[in-house]
């Protein structure tokens, strides 16, 4: 389309066609897309030849602005704007990208964006969204102020949750828990118990890297430690980078493009004497994630630096290693089977965090396994939609996030579950400030039935 005659995303809202995408199956074939015209793009001189830019208009130019997308959209669903859909979001960003100004009005609907990228799974034309809005915040970001809370609140996440001194912090928390806001209450489990603390002391021949992240040392140690177990069980060790950190997505979705890069770099550096095989630990065969979040980051280093000459091969190499722990229990399952304590109390609720089904595209391993070692585990109606949590969505828009919750519980709970378990710290937190059934990470009740 030429610039300035972009059809309004409203329209295309109230379109026939538009209505009657909302009501289809969510998954399509490629030859839904000859039905529909591809987006047109004209970029200002700008933008015209950067590496955003040039990313952008590749992306946008696979938008068929068909719609089946707002069908699976969680905040499409709950407040029924175009705006807040992803059809909605490309068209605001193709019109900055095209030199429109962008508005307050602009951030806030990129802000209510959860990045589940439940649209890419739904897209019949392969639209990389989430790679789109991650682009589009950042150049909004430098262009429209936020008011002095929110800066002040964004930069408090990017800052606290990623410094040395959030464990003290957490700690002093715990003990002002009970004078906290509703808000902050919800952040702050409680103590860890003794079990978190045992790592185990073995040495195997096959090793492998563990990101331990940010906040789950301090959050929910026990993850790791189970991850650690786990993985001894079946003669595999676990090895940690004291000097890798967070994975970059908390300040890349936070609109900090550079940050992001930032944490990526460091990673890379603290991982590669061990990828290379330059220490006497020898070369490890993977770099496990225990947190999905934060796996699909780490596959995504390759794009993410692939402009950074220094950094381009080794982060694709990064990412060709890491492996969601999920992907690993093929290779597990043979080996810790025969070891699985009989507990009677075995009906699991699973919800798939939004960034293993969506974002890694991995979907059945969890369930499958659990099955094969006598669990009774099921995904809850609506399986595919976000929880809510979406990294620090859960602080920064909490009464979306909290409807979101409470929907995802309701079907939860209609399993009866004695337990709900799940893939990643972000979603077992918020999930649990919502519910006194017990949230864990599924790796946690493997850990617990091995151990008997």
């Amino acid at each position: 389309m030429p610039h300035g005659h972009s059809q309004d995303p409203r329209e295309a809202a109230a379109s026939p066609s538009s209505r009657a995408s909302r009501a289809r199956p969510a998954r399509r074939s490629a030859k839904a897309t000859t039905a529909c015209a591809r987006v047109q793009t004209n970029l200002s001189p700008e933008f015209k030849g950067t590496p955003e830019g040039q990313a952008a208009e590749a992306i946008l130019r696979k938008c068929v602005h068909c719609g089946f997308c707002t069908a699976t959209c969680p905040t499409y669903q709950l407040l029924g704007d175009e705006l807040d859909g992803p059809r909605g979001r490309i068209y605001l960003i193709k019109q900055v990208l095209e030199g429109d100004t962008p508005t307050r009005a602009t951030q806030v609907h990129l802000d209510r964006c959860l990045t589940c990228r439940n649209c890419e799974s739904t897209c019949p034309s392969g639209v990389r969204y989430g790679e789109l809005v991650d682009i589009g915040r950042a150049i909004v970001e430098s262009r429209v102020e936020r008011p002095a809370h929110e800066r002040a609140a964004r930069w408090a996440l990017k800052q606290g949750m990623t410094s040395p001194l959030f464990e003290p912090a957490l700690k002093l928390g715990r003990l002002a828990r009970p004078f906290l806001p509703a808000v902050l209450k919800d952040k702050v489990p409680a103590s860890p118990s003794a079990r978190a603390q045992r790592w185990p002391t073995r040495t195997h021949s096959r090793k492998m890297l563990l990101l331990t992240g940010c906040v789950q040392p301090a959050l929910m140690p026990n993850i790791n430690s189970a991850t650690a177990r786990v993985l001894d069980a079946a003669g595999i060790q676990t090895l940690v980078a004291g000097d890798a950190g967070c994975c970059g997505a908390l300040r890349t979705h936070l609109a900090d493009r550079a940050g992001g890069l930032a944490d990526m770099r460091r990673n890379i550096d603290a991982w590669w004497p061990l990828v290379a095989g330059l220490t006497d630990a020898g070369p490890v065969e993977a770099i496990v994630m225990n947190a999905s979040g934060c796996g699909v980051m780490v596959k995504e280093y390759g794009h993410a630096l692939a402009h950074d000459a220094a950094y381009a091969d080794k982060a694709r190499r990064i990412g060709e290693l890491t492996k969601d722990l999920s992907e690993l229990l093929p290779d597990l399952l043979p080996k810790v089977k025969s070891r699985v304590h009989k507990a009677p109390a075995r009906r699991l609720a699973y919800h798939a965090p939004c960034t293993l089904q969506h974002g890694q595209q991995l979907r059945g391993h969890v369930e499958s396994a659990f099955r094969e070692l006598g669990f009774q585990i099921e995904p809850p109606q609506e399986d595919h939609l976000c929880c809510g949590s979406a990294g620090t969505y859960s602080v920064l828009q909490p009464e979306l996030a909290h409807r979101l919750r409470d929907r995802k519980l309701e079907n939860l709970g209609a399993l009866q579950p004695s337990t709900i378990v799940s893939a990643n710290i972000g979603c077992i937190q918020h999930l649990q400030s919502g519910t006194p059934t017990p949230v864990r990470h599924w790796v946690e009740v493997l850990d617990q039935a091995l151990s008997g």
